[in-house]
């Protein structure tokens, strides 16, 4: 997305389609693909439907993969959490469409890193797809407004059923540091919700998992430098 708002998609599936042809010339064994949760039947947006399309051309390949769908990943410079926190920081008082109200299942950054390298050791993974989140279902209110207890700072998040995902993107894009490129299909994919519909990689990789807070003050921390504990 980085490299244009337009034909993004395209880009996704000739990466993946040239990275395919490589692994199958170089005789690879195994991959292992992290993209992004939601189910096909829910008009997904753009974005979430050229994840899953991603899965399934790497599904192809002569090398077996490994599906990792995620949803936000809350970390330090991960455009998602930069595009909330940018919300929060910089606007103390925000009118929203109904996406604020869509569930969400965020992860920590230092879970899905422990997810991928869980897998890479755990040959029973090989081949299959997971789901992967945090201990914590929010909606993105909740998520702006807990950020913002973290922070300690005011936020006030009004409701109107007008502004649609896509209008917003756009206030998004100019309010947020995030390029708009990126900024506009991550906002209109808001409207999916995106939680976990299984749990077995809980029993092959156990860890406990990262609380949204926790996760918040790390991220925050590791970019300011400053003791949010």
């Amino acid at each position: 997305m980085a490299g244009g708002r337009a034909g993004f998609e395209r880009r996704d599936r000739e990466a993946a389609e040239n990275f395919v042809a490589a692994g199958n010339r170089a005789g690879l064994r195994r991959a292992i693909y992290l993209g992004g949760l939601g189910e096909t039947g829910d008009h997904l947006s753009e974005h979430l439907a050229s994840r899953l399309e991603v899965a399934a051309i790497l599904g192809r390949g002569s090398f077996r993969t490994t599906f990792l769908r995620a949803a936000i990943i809350i970390g330090a410079g991960g455009a998602s959490f930069e595009m909330i926190r940018a919300l929060v920081e910089r606007l103390p008082v925000m009118i929203t469409p109904r996406w604020v109200s869509t569930r969400c299942q965020p992860i920590a950054v230092g879970d899905v890193i422990r997810y991928l390298t869980g897998c890479l050791e755990d040959e029973r993974t090989t081949g299959e797809t997971f789901d992967i989140g945090g201990p914590d279902i929010l909606t993105y209110r909740e998520m702006m407004e807990r950020l913002a207890g973290v922070e300690k700072t005011f936020t006030m998040i009004l409701s109107v059923p007008l502004l649609t995902p896509r209008l917003s993107s756009y206030w998004v894009g100019l309010v947020t540091p995030v390029r708009p490129s990126i900024a506009i299909p991550l906002i209109e994919g808001l409207k999916n919700e995106v939680i976990c519909r299984e749990s077995r990689i809980r029993d092959l990789i156990p860890f406990p998992l990262t609380a949204y807070e926790r996760a918040v003050t790390i991220a925050l921390a590791e970019d300011t430098g400053n003791d949010y504990n």
